[in-house]
């Protein structure tokens, strides 16, 4: 007889303890489940109690009793009302398939891999959670340099929560938020302070990060994560392709799961001794490594696999931190003080309407330069997804540094290149693998050319009309496209860039709902924003 009973026990974590006669077939399939034991002595099995193990032990024959039973049904209502309720206190709805993923975390207990691929908003998910546990403080966030501001923009967004604090440096100062956010090349110094004040959630955004065992931020994270009861780890990177990759994600959420290393990169990197050492880079025997990851810490969904809950594009605004915060603000102000000495916005346009373009191109320009440098840090860590990436600039030198910086994955196309090189620029993105970047002036590249090759876009300048922004856009979204668009806004804080952006949206939304609206013209887009400039100032 097979049977499957529940073993009480102390912890969160109940056990299912398995009998059964000798049977190979049996024994195959008890051997694949998570964190099996084997008691020689008493001769069971025994494996931590799961919906999914449960499932898979009815669909092998075993008898079931009523109190294991009852525990797997009680575990998957909860989780069920998280999934079809939502989440109490959230500012605005998930999509359903975001929905699946909270309750799938509710269902691990909070300690998940949380692998979605890009674009899908993994981010939103985790904030989910967070939202669904407001007692459980304080909560960490680690996250690369470039998302620190995304991180707490979207918390506010979604939550309307502002007990957030951004650490930077490498100084310890106090914590005063129960919500921590900080970027993982200074978690070695704040490692030990940050364990002293107990924390309950740790987030550790894009898994890869911590990839080597050798590096101290690696080190750091494992410090950091021992002890704490839940633990979210985000990826979006083909982690199936590069299994080492994940191994020490893998070991942080759950220890038992794959405990041995040299079994692991044995059985999944197809390690190999290269004459220095071994190599541990490859994959072999994917399909098993990712029925373990599913049937116990993964979620992963592809675009192809939500894309009916999906509408035809997604924005998202990138908050990018300025490097010239100061020397910004001071031309900011003397921008105002132009337009008040010259009689206002109206005035200006009518006697002097270049030089009002002129000025406030001076401004856009201060702005890039002060975000440029943390702009590229947020694509190398886009390009770590190995997607593809469609970028817009306005002006050749943005364009021309963006492109050297990334010239062995990147083309470019502005009025700078000849036809003969704009073809093979487009070419390469469309069909050469290994080319992840296309930089493209808005007005040269953003019409008459197809980029489907991408479904991902990003503005680091914005254009002066909603209608060159969704000409630029559909590069990418038009006929041949089987994805989902997410076009990413990468706007300097506080600046003429987030003004630009929302004139820029909520003209577009005029127009669309007006059948023969008339094109927007550069000079109404000044107007308007030279006219919240001076509301602004005026409320100040």
């Amino acid at each position: 007889m097979k049977t499957a009973s529940l073993i009480q026990s102390m912890t969160q974590d109940h056990q299912i303890k398995i009998r059964f006669s000798y049977d190979m077939d049996i024994l195959k399939n008890v051997q694949g489940l998570p964190k099996r034991v084997f008691h020689g002595m008493e001769d069971y099995w025994t494996t931590p109690l799961s919906l999914e193990t449960v499932n898979l032990l009815k669909n092998w024959g075993f008898i079931i009793d009523s109190r294991l039973e009852n525990m797997a049904k009680k575990e998957i209502s909860k989780s069920q009302k998280t999934e079809e309720s939502g989440i109490p206190g959230m500012q605005k709805s998930l999509f359903p398939f975001q929905n699946k993923g909270v309750a799938f975390i509710e269902r691990k207990k909070g300690r998940a891999l949380l692998a979605d691929e890009m674009g899908l908003g993994k981010t939103v998910q985790a904030i989910a959670w967070i939202q669904l546990h407001k007692d459980l403080k304080p909560v960490i966030i680690l996250t690369p340099a470039s998302a620190k501001p995304n991180w707490k923009t979207e918390i506010k967004m979604w939550t309307g929560r502002e007990d957030v604090q951004i650490l930077t440096g490498t100084k310890n100062y106090p914590i005063t938020e129960p919500i921590i956010i900080l970027n993982y090349d200074i978690l070695p110094d704040w490692a030990e302070a940050l364990k002293e004040l107990n924390p309950q959630i740790l987030i550790a955004d894009e898994g890869h990060y911590f990839k080597s065992n050798s590096a101290q931020r690696t080190k750091a994270v494992k410090r950091l994560a021992k002890g704490i009861p839940h633990v979210i780890i985000t990826t979006g990177t083909p982690i199936l392709n590069r299994p080492i990759e994940i191994y020490n994600a893998i070991k942080i959420i759950d220890p038992l799961l794959l405990p041995n290393y040299a079994s692991f990169t044995r059985r999944y990197c197809n390690a190999k001794y290269n004459g220095f050492g071994m190599d541990v880079n490859g994959a072999s025997n994917i399909p098993e490594l990712h029925n373990i990851l599913v049937r116990t810490i993964m979620i992963r969904r592809l675009k192809v696999d939500v894309l009916p809950e999906l509408p035809g594009k997604l924005f998202s605004f990138i908050p990018i931190e300025l490097n010239n915060a100061k020397e910004y603000k001071e031309a900011e102000m003397n921008y105002i003080q132009w337009i008040l000495k010259n009689k206002g916005p109206e005035a200006v346009l009518r006697a002097a309407g270049a030089e009002a373009l002129s000025q406030t191109s001076a401004l856009k320009q201060l702005a890039v330069k002060g975000k440029i440098d943390n702009a590229i840090n947020w694509i190398e860590d886009f390009l770590e997804s190995d997607q593809k990436l469609v970028l817009f600039a306005w002006h050749t030198e943005i364009v021309d540094k963006i492109h050297e910086r990334f010239k062995d994955v990147a083309v470019k196309f502005n009025g700078s290149c000849s036809a003969k090189q704009k073809e093979e620029a487009k070419l390469a993105f469309q069909t050469d693998p290994k080319v992840k970047l296309f930089v493209g002036n808005i007005k040269a590249a953003g019409v008459a050319i197809t980029l489907t090759a991408a479904s991902n876009v990003a503005f680091i300048e914005l254009p002066w009309t909603p209608g060159d922004l969704d000409q630029a856009i559909d590069r990418c979204h038009r006929i041949g496209q089987k994805d989902c668009v997410n076009v990413h806004y990468l706007l300097a804080e506080n600046t003429i860039d987030e003004r630009i952006a929302k004139i820029l949206d909520k003209k577009r939304e005029i127009l669309e709902a007006l059948l023969n609206g008339k094109p927007v013209s550069q000079d109404s887009l000044l107007l308007d924003l030279m006219k919240d400039y001076i509301q602004t100032f005026i409320k100040l």
